[in-house]
């Protein structure tokens, strides 16, 4: 990326500003910091887009601080001038960590953040104690808005300055559409905006038209139809379903257990079982598990694995966006991400301001097209290395897997929830057409789950899994290592085996199956109180206890035929066709 000195810009920045960015060690700006800082410091609306890593966090926070810095009347204790939005609570305390290191030296301004994993209550606090610039999530700040009576956060925002919306595609991408649209009506529209984002969508540039006054867009590559970094090396792999995890874990162990591996699942319940099955697989390898169900541990998991020289990060798209972790190796799509734009992203968290990085792609033999798909919607070229694995190899594999469930049903189980998750999610990709689960052989990629056995669910309906080797055990012997679970489930077990019917599960009563004689004797019962009970009505009617009653006349077509003469007649006579006698004649009205 061409870079140039922070004096070369326009608009002079304040002391304060200047020392925070030499101690940080941010000598240069970058391209995407050196295009947006001088438009919205000279009072313009930037609609940013720019590749992953690129420093856009930078070219935000410079301006709104230069902003705030200058207005002539000092600003109050409880007086908003900036808000930032972010998709995520990571990135906001990420933002909020960077922002931090401005405001030691600047303590005229207080920031607040506003995320999820904390109570109302605790940030109406936040809000009460001050604040000059909010960093927030989407949800967060709506409901603070809209519900919170106790503080009037509308008032305090009279005086905003700049609004930052942060990440802006992956906002609309996890459907805060409207939540922003109700954000929006809150704010003042005399303020500048800036959208900064990595990609361009429709959605964004409706956003755009909708919450920027005449902006100034900028769009900054580093080469043209080029949306990664050019230090970033992607890569893919052909590998067989059952073999893709022994895969992995070769090629974790080739290139060296001393780096720091970022792994994407494609769901929450697959992080939670290959995180444990990783674990036994590589016991001399640090190994953080992050995924969008957990709450308060999700930041303390983020920031341990940020601290750490070496290591394995296994998570979800939740960390594909605007995260920064120093220096990550390797990024490796165990599954191929659910929306194109997710690939970038997710190969955007290495080869972060300008240093080197890898990625690598592992795909099934059936879903070699995806590659094609990646170069002509995202304009990146991937390359295929080839690694080859052994059948003892993966033999060792899938016994480990196994026996880490036969050790601990509590892992049996979330084996079979990662299973079912993945299949579902399969289904749903956005690449449909390329990626067909009926393509996929289930036996064999159940094999590479390393199940004990298939559950039940309907996508397996009919489909041949012939090649699903299943152990000869009794799953009922396995138990869990939680001594209050294992008590539980053998409650249930012996209730199971006394009624017929699973506690907790009444809708799904094990059928009672009856003899033919038996169903007929009952058929011949409901007969003969049906016949008595018309027998007794019968009775009690002809003793004028109950009303006999009459049945109704159904209607012929005689009847039909003199009512639209009736109705023709009436017609003459509104028409003045007849007179008052000839009508009362026909109706027989004397």
């Amino acid at each position: 990326m061409k870079t140039q000195n922070w004096e070369e810009l326009d608009v002079p920045l304040s002391e304060p500003v200047l020392e925070t960015l030499q101690e940080l060690r941010f000598d240069t700006m970058t391209p995407v910091q050196a295009a947006c800082i001088p438009l919205l410091l000279k009072g313009k609306d930037v609609a940013a887009e720019a590749v992953t890593g690129s420093g856009k966090t930078l070219a935000f926070l410079i301006p709104v601080l230069e902003i705030l810095q200058r207005r002539p009347d000092k600003w109050k204790n409880t007086e908003v001038g900036a808000v930032i939005i972010t998709p995520t609570r990571e990135l906001a305390i990420q933002i909020s960590e960077v922002l931090a290191n401005f405001l030691n030296k600047i303590p005229s301004l207080k920031q607040i953040i506003l995320v999820g994993g904390t109570t109302v209550n605790e940030d109406i606090e936040k809000l009460k104690n001050g604040a000059n610039i909010i960093i927030a999530t989407p949800g967060r700040l709506e409901d603070m808005l809209s519900n919170c009576k106790s503080i009037n956060l509308t008032k305090c925002l009279k005086s905003l300055e700049v609004l930052v919306l942060d990440e802006a595609d992956r906002l609309l991408d996890l459907g805060f559409s409207k939540t922003l649209d109700v954000i929006l009506s809150y704010l003042p529209r005399l303020r500048r905006t800036g959208l900064f984002s990595a990609t361009q969508t429709k959605e964004l540039q409706q956003l755009i038209r909708a919450g920027l006054r005449n902006p100034a867009l900028v769009s900054v590559k580093e080469k043209a139809n080029i949306s990664t970094p050019l230090s970033l090396k992607n890569n893919y792999i052909i590998v067989q379903a059952e073999e893709k995890l022994p895969t992995m874990i070769n090629f974790i162990k080739l290139k060296g257990i001393n780096l720091k591996y970022m792994i994407f699942l494609s769901t929450c319940a697959c992080v939670e079982y290959f995180n444990h099955v990783v674990q036994a697989m590589l016991p001399s390898t640090q190994i953080f598990a992050l995924h969008g169900k957990m709450k308060k541990k999700r930041y303390k998991i983020f920031d341990e694995f940020r601290s750490v020289e070496a290591g394995i990060l296994i998570c979800t798209d939740v960390m594909a966006r605007g995260i920064d972790i120093s220096e990550v190796d390797w990024v490796l799509q165990y599954d191929p991400p659910s929306t194109a734009s997710n690939f970038v992203h997710r190969c955007g968290r290495t080869a972060r301001s300008g240093h080197e990085g890898s990625a690598l792609l592992f795909l099934l033999k059936n879903e070699d097209a995806y590659i094609d798909f990646i170069k002509r919607n995202q304009k990146v070229d991937v390359e295929e290395i080839k690694l080859e694995v052994s059948m003892d190899t993966v033999r060792k594999c899938l016994q480990c897997m196994r026996d880490l469930q036969l050790k601990d049903r509590q892992v049996f189980d979330k084996a079979n929830r990662a299973f079912v998750s993945y299949i579902q999610a399969y289904n749903k990709h956005e690449c449909s057409l390329i990626l067909r689960l009926k393509d996929i052989d289930l036996g064999k990629l159940a094999m590479g789950f390393g199940l004990l056995k298939m559950p039940r669910m309907p996508e397996l309906k009919g489909r041949d899994i012939s090649s699903f080797i299943a152990p000869q055990i009794d799953f009922n012997t396995i138990t869990y290592l939680n001594k209050n679970k294992e008590q539980i489930r053998l409650e249930k077990l012996n209730e199971f085996r006394n009624t017929g019917v699973w506690p907790g599960k009444t809708k799904h009563k094990r059928k009672q199956t009856e003899s033919w004689t038996e169903t007929k004797q009952r058929k011949l019962e409901k007969q003969e109180k049906r016949k008595k009970r018309k027998e007794k009505k019968k009775v009690q009617q002809e003793k004028g206890i109950v009303p006999i009653k009459k049945k109704k006349r159904s209607i012929t077509s005689e009847d039909l035929e003199e009512l639209a003469k009736d109705v023709a007649l009436i017609k003459k006579f509104k028409r003045k066709k007849i007179s008052q006698e000839e009508f009362d004649t026909a109706f027989g009205v004397s």
